[in-house]
């Protein structure tokens, strides 16, 4: 497959022509990448206007994904701000209400996509027990809802931060018959479009879904992708530049566009076969620990997420022993360690994780469990609480208070409390227990 923004960003790092344009760096290496960093000069083409090379490229990473495909380089954010606008657009033609059906453990950025479009929500619950990070909902209470109110979409995110993924195929079904699109942030499984059969949620029936590249595909931090169906409303497609243009800078960078290029070409070279090998290799791994003693959870392929407290340690305690080993891992907290896998991991890499994890020696299980999560009260919808005055204050003394922000770090980025929740006894326990320290709220 051709890769028309690489060579053309070659020729530029190559060419000896004064550059009386941005960047300020006129092409001298700083970091070493400066040759290849311009911006819209003539024959770059602008990405929100697409006609040339960049417009080429995405229509080359239409064909691998099986859809209308545009380009982000501010990650899977400006594409999950876009598929709600899109959806509120459609909300406003088709006259159904201006409400969306999520799962709760949607990433933060959704929380400022429906601030920001004025879009309402109704949360599907991740039940008792469940962790805040997953929300394993099925098609049948999808249906339920949907059979009670009309929203414009459903939001699920699927692959969760912990490997868990949603029956999609089953769900679109649903959603499909009671004529409401499905949304999927599908940032964490790129890859899954590369499986045999593909699990990618556009192949399952999602109208709109966003990956990231960066995250399972070798591009540059930032590169993700907006994936519109075919057979999703014709609105969608001749809308997406402008519903990206809307969330993204006028400045997008060329080292992240070329990124998504080259990737072109390496999903176009073999790299299903590369996927199937290591995936095999991978889920080996699983079994080989597994039978060592320690307990996975999480269905994706390439997210190895281990419950660590059956074997004796805490996950973050268990990041730190790796770590001690050279070896970093994506994220922790009490209950998980999460670490994220890939071709370029290799043989040799997952030898050494499991050489590590094997010499770990077993211990008493830590028998203490998180809060239990309920949902808390709704004293505003998200909008108003986000453009409420606020102020920040510490956790601990934050009960009774409305939540404002959605101040929580990245990863795993997923709000405990939502904005425009009231802050009661449970949630404040779960600050203190996942160690948030300070919360921003409505000023009373």
């Amino acid at each position: 497959m051709n890769t028309p923004v690489v060579d053309f960003l070659r020729r530029c790092g190559e060419s000896s022509a004064l550059r009386l344009h941005m960047p300020g760096h006129k092409g001298t290496p700083l970091l070493g990448p400066e040759p290849w960093d311009i911006t819209e000069i003539e024959g770059a083409d602008s990405l929100y206007e697409a006609s040339g090379i960049l417009r080429e490229s995405e229509q080359n990473a239409g064909v691998l994904f099986g859809g209308e495909t545009v380009y982000s380089t501010e990650g899977s954010s400006q594409c999950i701000r876009a598929m709600v606008y899109l959806a509120a657009l459609h909300a406003k033609e088709s006259g159904r209400q201006p409400l969306i059906l999520a799962g709760r453990n949607a990433h933060k950025t959704f929380l400022s996509a429906v601030a920001l479009t004025g879009l309402d929500v109704r949360w599907l619950s991740a039940g008792e027990g469940a962790s805040y990070l997953s929300c394993p909902v099925t098609a049948a209470e999808v249906e339920a809802d949907l059979a009670e109110h009309s929203p414009a979409a459903v939001y699920l995110t699927s692959p969760d931060y912990l490997g868990n993924t949603v029956d999609i195929a089953a769900i679109a079904g649903v959603c499909h018959r009671y004529g409401t699109l499905l949304l999927v942030d599908n940032a964490h499984g790129a890859y899954l479009k590369f499986l045999r059969p593909s699990r990618h949620p556009l192949d399952l029936g999602a109208d709109l879904c966003c990956d990231s590249a960066h995250k399972t595909l070798p591009a540059l931090t930032g590169a993700a992708y907006l994936h519109i169906s075919p057979n999703a409303p014709a609105m969608f497609a001749a809308q997406a530049k402008n519903a990206m243009a809307l969330f993204g800078s006028t400045s997008p960078s060329y080292l992240i566009l070329g990124s998504l290029d080259a990737v072109n070409g390496y999903l176009a070279d073999g790299y299903g076969e590369k996927l199937a090998a290591f995936s095999a290799e991978a889920d080996a791994l699983k079994a080989r620990l597994t039978a060592y003693g320690w307990q996975l959870t999480g269905d994706e392929p390439l997210k190895l997420t281990l419950l660590p407290k059956a074997f004796g340690y805490t996950g973050r305690r268990l990041a730190d022993l790796l770590l001690e080993q050279d070896i970093v891992c994506e994220f922790s907290d009490p209950e998980h360690l999460v670490m994220m896998l890939t071709p370029g991991t290799g043989t040799e890499g997952l030898a050494r994780l499991e050489a590590a994890l094997t010499q770990i020696p077993r211990r008493e299980p830590v028998t203490e469990q998180p809060p239990a999560f309920r949902m808390p009260e709704r004293v505003l919808s998200v909008r108003e609480a986000v453009f409420a005055p606020a102020e920040t204050i510490p956790a601990a003394e934050s009960v009774g208070r409305v939540l404002a922000a959605a101040s929580v770090g990245c990863p795993p980025a997923v709000p405990i409390v939502v904005c425009g929740e009231r802050i009661d006894a449970a949630a404040a326990e779960c600050f203190a227990y996942y160690g948030i320290e300070s919360v921003t709220v409505v000023k009373e």
